[in-house]
């Protein structure tokens, strides 16, 4: 590796010499701040007469790279590329404001000297070869090689234009002041002794803003000669990148859906900032073969990735709108789950009809939890191994998937369980489902309305709002109209629950009228009342003549059982099981004796002689994991921590001068564990299997 300081007028007016940018580094994607920034300062800079330079950064390359020919020495960018695109973006600026003053010596200059190779046979003269959308820009603002229009949007042009505007009589001498006066440092690497992919991390650890889909990228082609990573690039990379954007905002979500991936792979969920970590520790340096291989999955994956994240492209009516439905809940963390289940019905090993009751069920699962205000921070976990728990029960269900889902389901318990139609009607009746998240809101008043219509109503239209039946700031009728019980029960508990709530297409008018002023209201033949509408939520307020508790009820009825019909819970399957089936460590509420046969730990299969010798290898697992929770005083009394072990019958010493007492019976050894995971938020993570024989029928959740 060499390194020296350089201007960069110098660099750029090397002969026989080109800038290649590889099809491996990310897209030019400077804004114009920053190039309105680097404009300021060179013309500060280029009126400072006492300054000899003004310093930009660096620009690494390898200098003996695959590029090589023999009439041309071509320098493969590895880092720099944002800043010496944007100066020979400068560079043309200045080339067409010569020509357009008919300036023929400095548009001569300028071009022959810093962005042409003048007496090079090749087509291609450009010093900067940068990847190819980027590319035809170059071109089209040279007026070369016929390009007359340029109609893609580019920020090539855009940082073009803002250039060209601002370069003016005025300012052209500061302006070409300012860039001779430019340094940075020239970084040139040998691939003969040089490691460009380690070099190019350690840049990216300083801080230069490299996403990980970025460094994933560079790290599979990087190492590859030229027709290689064109190959990879244009048959595998480049398919992966486009089929991880999300078409509405136009972003890039490549970085997401490698954790998902992941995640998927591995059943455990890499943190979003390591996942180029994860990819190479998954995929180390290989062969071509095995590359092609190994992107050939992920590709296919990504594809599946690309309908749920869009899914306007899915040409299947219905299972287009259980994919929106789930992305209107923003339930991304079944993202993983739902790549394989979606090709495993592209490739037919489920059906049309399974799938579409799969992404049903997912919805009523998250939704019904949604509504007893269950935490979310189970969810991943749950997702995370869903599919490789539903495929250990494929043979019990008759290889039903969507079945062996529903088992899966209602085998949880605690913060990870199915709520049941109990739960879930007790919570709805004086939940407050007007101060819920927008999306959840728009969700739910879709489904209500459209379940089993055949005219769909666009509930998401301006003209349509939400509407309190009894008002927030009723008038003093309503107060008259009513008991004094039913008055406070609407006002204190039931104001915004999904019973006195509706739509309307008539908010502002209706507002905080009585009830019959509200049915009946036909102003100027407007038809603005319940009465006259259409929906299928005021056609039973519609037929009332008063608005009181029990007419309350009888519309909660009605909803709440719509509720049950839309949101269903799972009719359990009967299914052949063994009595001795892993138990969770919550699930047991007394031990009698039994021997431990193995437990899973941590996804871990593991064999401990006793709970005894569970519980030693837990506290130590977690005391590693967060030393500074176990300085809780409840904590330290609820596990006889002490700082020493003078008081205790078996003290065992966790650490220099922390001791726990490890003399209790079983029952207390599996209460203290229940305490700790819980408090570390672990509801998954220990099943024990007893030692027995015995095989059952049943029906696990008769």
């Amino acid at each position: 590796m060499h390194a020296q300081e350089i201007s960069i007028n110098r660099f750029l007016s090397s002969n026989d010499t080109k800038f290649i940018i590889p099809v491996y580094q990310r897209n030019y994607d400077w804004e114009i701040a920053q190039c309105i920034k680097l404009f300021d300062d060179i013309i500060e800079v280029g009126k400072d007469t006492r300054s000899y330079g003004h310093f930009i950064g660096s620009i690494v390359y390898v200098h003996d790279d695959i590029y090589r020919t023999a009439s041309t020495n071509e320098l493969t960018v590895i880092d720099g590329q944002q800043r010496l695109t944007t100066i020979t973006l400068l560079y043309i600026a200045i080339y067409n404001y010569a020509l357009d003053k008919k300036d023929e010596a400095l548009s001569t200059k300028i071009n022959e000297t810093y962005l042409i190779n003048k007496f090079l046979e090749d087509k291609e003269k450009l010093k900067l070869r940068p990847t190819e959308n980027n590319d035809k820009a170059l071109k089209y603002l040279l007026r070369k090689d016929g390009f007359e229009t340029y109609n893609e949007y580019s920020k090539i042009i855009e940082n073009y234009n803002y250039f060209r505007e601002n370069i003016n009589d005025s300012n052209i001498n500061t302006v070409l002041d300012g860039l001779a006066k430019l340094m940075f440092v020239e970084i040139s690497l040998d691939r003969q002794k040089d490691d460009p992919q380690k070099i190019f991390e350690s840049l990216n650890s300083t801080g230069l803003e490299l996403t990980q889909a970025d460094l994933i990228r560079n790290y599979i082609l990087m190492r590859l000669n030229n027709t290689e990573q064109c190959e990879i690039y244009n048959n595998y990379w480049s398919p992966i990148e486009n089929k991880t954007k999300d078409l509405q905002s136009k972003k890039s979500l490549l970085s997401n859906f490698m954790r998902d991936f992941f995640t998927l792979k591995n059943k455990k969920i890499p943190n979003i900032k390591n996942v180029y970590q994860e990819f190479k520790k998954n995929y180390p340096t290989s062969d071509l073969t095995t590359l092609k291989e190994n992107l050939t999955e992920i590709k296919k994956y990504a594809e599946m990735y690309y309908k749920i994240i869009n899914p306007s492209i899915e040409e299947d009516k219905e299972i287009r709108k259980g994919l929106s439905d789930i992305n209107t809940l923003e339930i991304n963390v079944s993202y993983p789950f739902l790549m394989q289940v979606y090709l495993n019905y592209f490739e037919k090993i489920i059906d049309r009809k399974e799938f579409l009751g799969i992404l049903e069920t997912i919805q009523s699962f998250v939704w019904r939890r949604f509504i007893l205000g269950i935490g979310t921070n189970n969810l991943n976990k749950i997702f995370m191994t869903l599919h490789s728990d539903i495929v250990k029960q494929l043979e019990n269900c008759n290889n039903n998937y969507l079945k062996a889902l529903e088992f899966v389901l209602l085998a949880k318990k605690g913060n990870q369980r199915f709520p049941t139609d109990k739960e879930l009607i007790y919570t709805l009746k004086e939940k407050d489902m007007y101060n819920i998240k927008p999306t959840n809101k728009k969700y739910m008043f879709e489904k209500l309305e459209n379940y089993n219509n055949k005219e769909i109503v666009d509930t998401n239209s301006e003209d349509i709002t939400i509407e309190h039946i009894f008002p927030r700031n009723p008038i003093s009728q309503w107060y008259n109209l009513l008991s004094e019980e039913d008055y406070k029960n609407f006002e204190e508990i039931y104001l915004h629950t999904i019973a006195n709530l509706t739509l309307s297409g008539n908010n502002n008018s209706l507002s905080n009228k009585t009830f019959i002023e509200k049915r009946d209201m036909n102003k100027d033949n407007g038809e603005q009342g319940y009465k006259y509408s259409r929906l299928w939520l005021n056609r039973f307020i519609k037929e009332q003549d008063t608005w009181d508790i029990n007419v309350f009820e009888q519309r909660f009825e009605l909803i709440s059982n719509r509720f049950l019909e839309i949101w269903k819970y799972p009719q359990a399957p009967i299914v052949t099981i063994k009595s001795n089936n892993d138990v969770n460590i919550f699930d047991i509420s007394e031990t009698m004796g039994e021997k431990i046969e193995y437990v899973i730990y941590f996804d871990e299969k593991k064999y401990f002689r006793s709970l005894g010798e569970l519980y030693d290898n837990l506290i130590s697992k977690l005391y590693n994991e967060n030393k500074e929770i176990f300085h809780n005083d409840e904590l330290k009394e609820r596990l006889q921590i002490e700082p020493n072990n003078d008081k205790q019958r078996r003290g065992v010493k966790l650490d220099n001068n922390l001791y726990y007492e490890a003399n209790v019976n079983n029952n207390q050894f599996v209460n203290r564990m229940k305490y700790l995971l819980s408090l570390f938020k672990y509801d998954e993570e220990i099943f024990i299997k007893w030692e027995s024989n015995k095989d059952i029928q049943d029906n696990l959740f008769s």
